[in-house]
């Protein structure tokens, strides 16, 4: 069972804070190590969902009161967007240094908004497949603890042509931050270190990368990165708590269709988590994301927290 608690904590320090962001849809930027970081070789199957209800609208560090708006106005006025992903991944290790990783994810997204010049919602209800994901990882450099770094690519395989259903803006194509995937191609890149700290408490550290290599019809967007540390406790048997801190910083996106001025920012959390071995072969495991920090460019709907859910099957 040793795999499975290396396993677990890196799974529960990177499910969830690529999923918090506060900009106009949060797109899909899955990790690369959800289905666990393992030192024997195998296969690992995962399943995960994760629900960002945005409906609180910021400006710069401040929460917007959007009965102090008259309508219409010249900016538009969003009022919730409640994305939910469901992501199956495998993850297969050929043996205690390299391995290989594939998420594809099922994107819903219900959305509302007050466009410019209207006063009256309209609303967008987005779903599909999401954006594909591959990378590779490495992990023989020895030492103490355990350090690694992964390098793959997120591909165009969501679509981004759906539209607004009801409202004023019914028929008109919904944002492309709000796509259940942005068309364009990503270099995603990252690094690790796990650790003992003393007795039963282990640490995690994490830095990782998206960087987009295309734009699609007119639309990019901006690179984005996260940072976080994490500590778990592995004295309960069988059940491992977790406490991180997420650092997300993203660019603005670019071109003719991006919302530019509404888009990017700087985001702190704090995530509790747990994870708990249902059988020798099958985890579980839940984290809570909630914000500390939040900075954003613009107008931009923002969550009051996260959920995520998980469950391994360690073949």
């Amino acid at each position: 069972m040793k795999h499975m608690l290396i396993a677990l904590p890196i799974a529960l320090l990177t499910a969830t804070p690529a999923f918090a962001c506060s900009s106009c849809g949060c797109n899909l930027t899955s990790d690369w190590l959800s289905q666990g970081l393992v030192a024997q070789p195998g296969t690992t199957i995962g399943l995960r969902y994760d629900y960002v209800p945005q409906t609180e609208l910021r400006s710069g560090t401040d929460v917007v009161d959007r009965s102090t708006i008259p309508l219409p106005t010249t900016r538009e006025i969003e009022q919730n967007t409640y994305n939910q992903y469901l992501t199956l991944s495998v993850d297969h290790a050929f043996n205690a240094k390299w391995a290989v990783n594939a998420q594809l994810p099922f994107v819903l997204r219900p959305h509302r908004t007050i466009a410019e010049g209207d006063t009256d919602q309209s609303y967008s209800r987005t779903n599909g497949l999401g954006d594909a994901r591959f990378s590779v990882r490495f992990q023989g450099f020895g030492g103490a603890g355990i350090t690694g770094v992964q390098l793959g690519l997120k591909l165009p395989t969501g679509g981004f042509h759906q539209n607004f259903r009801t409202g004023p803006a019914a028929g008109g194509q919904v944002d492309r931050g709000l796509q259940p995937g942005t068309g364009t191609t990503d270099l995603t890149v990252g690094a690790y270190h796990f650790g003992k700290l003393s007795g039963a408490f282990d640490y995690i550290l994490q830095a990782q990368g998206d960087v987009p290599l295309t734009s699609r019809e007119d639309f990019k967007p901006g690179a984005a990165g996260t940072f976080s540390a994490g500590v778990n406790y592995t004295g309960w048997k069988g059940i491992t708590p977790q406490l991180q801190l997420n650092l997300r910083l993203a660019a603005k996106d670019s071109g003719i269709n991006s919302d530019r001025e509404n888009s990017g920012g700087e985001q702190l959390y704090l995530s509790p988590g747990l994870s708990a071995n249902l059988s020798s072969h099958i985890s579980a495991y839940g984290i809570v994301q909630l914000p500390l920090y939040n900075h954003v460019n613009g107008y931009q709907l923002a969550p009051k927290y996260t959920l995520s859910f998980g469950l391994l099957y360690r073949m």
